[in-house]
């Protein structure tokens, strides 16, 4: 990725120029440094600021990749979501940890596909995770874990429809399909339907794969949307044609952002 700004603004990758394009889909944000992260999104930023659709938009982006952010705005909207405590001393944490049941789920603040994440269910435990979090000068986030009976839902949003879903079964405590998990396609309700849409209209989201989990108290929960998601699992298990739905939104976005032709 490099920019360039002087009287006009260039932005490319690979030698490809991408402020001539109408738009630019997101399929990854490679690992780096902070400032290759933020610059390869600021990058984003310009090209949307200078007339270039991106699918997902920076805005959409920065909210999905942030865990603590995410969870923030799902609870702002009223969408139902694990009690979730962020902070960054390790007494803290250690404190969260009693205040979540003494049962957390620990995840690092920007991550995908189950990476780093790990169920802490014992104090002293608890404390050597927190002391080596600790010396990384990582921020704690804690989740409550939530009984359930190993499975969850991998919703497909696009374009303000729910294209196909999911239910991932795992042997452990998380169903992610990267870690092992086996998928089957499923049919949402109405009120599942409708959290999906939700959450995805309150991280302004034009794609996600929204990850819902049935608690056994019964209620549905929002864990995390991706705003990067793969979709082979859930390609091969319902046959949706996930790039011809987004290529059809992008196409839609397009045309809505192009000016209207002049009267007669």
């Amino acid at each position: 990725m490099a920019g360039r700004v002087g009287s006009d603004l260039a932005v490319s990758s690979r030698d490809v120029a991408l402020g001539d394009c109408d738009a630019v889909v997101v399929r990854g944000i490679p690992r780096g440094s902070l400032e290759q992260v933020i610059f390869r999104v600021d990058a984003l930023h310009a090209l949307e600021a200078s007339g270039v659709t991106c699918v997902n938009g920076p805005r959409a982006l920065e909210r999905t990749v942030d865990k603590f952010l995410a969870s923030a705005l799902l609870a702002r909207a009223g969408i139902p979501t694990p009690r979730t405590i962020a902070c960054e001393r390790r007494d803290d944490a250690l404190e969260a940890f009693e205040e979540l049941g003494g049962d957390v789920i620990v995840k690092p603040l920007f991550g995908s596909m189950g990476a780093g994440m790990t169920r802490v269910e014992d104090a002293d435990v608890a404390y050597r995770v927190f002391h080596a979090l600790e010396i990384e000068r990582a921020v704690y986030y804690l989740q409550e874990t939530l009984p359930h009976d190993g499975r969850d839902l991998r919703a497909f949003v696009v374009g303000g429809r729910v294209l196909a879903a999911i239910e991932r079964v795992g042997s452990g405590w998380r169903a992610n399909l990267a870690r092992g998990a086996t998928a089957r396609a499923t049919e949402l309700g109405p009120g599942q339907e409708r959290l999906c849409l939700d959450a995805a209209q309150a991280l302004g989201v034009d794609y996600a794969g929204v990850d819902v989990l049935r608690a056994a108290d019964g209620r549905d929960y929002v864990l995390e949307l991706n705003g990067i998601p793969g979709w082979r699992g859930l390609q091969e298990a319902t046959g949706a044609d996930v790039a011809a739905a987004l290529a059809e939104h992008v196409e839609a976005r397009v045309s809505e952002a192009r000016p209207a032709p002049a009267g007669r």
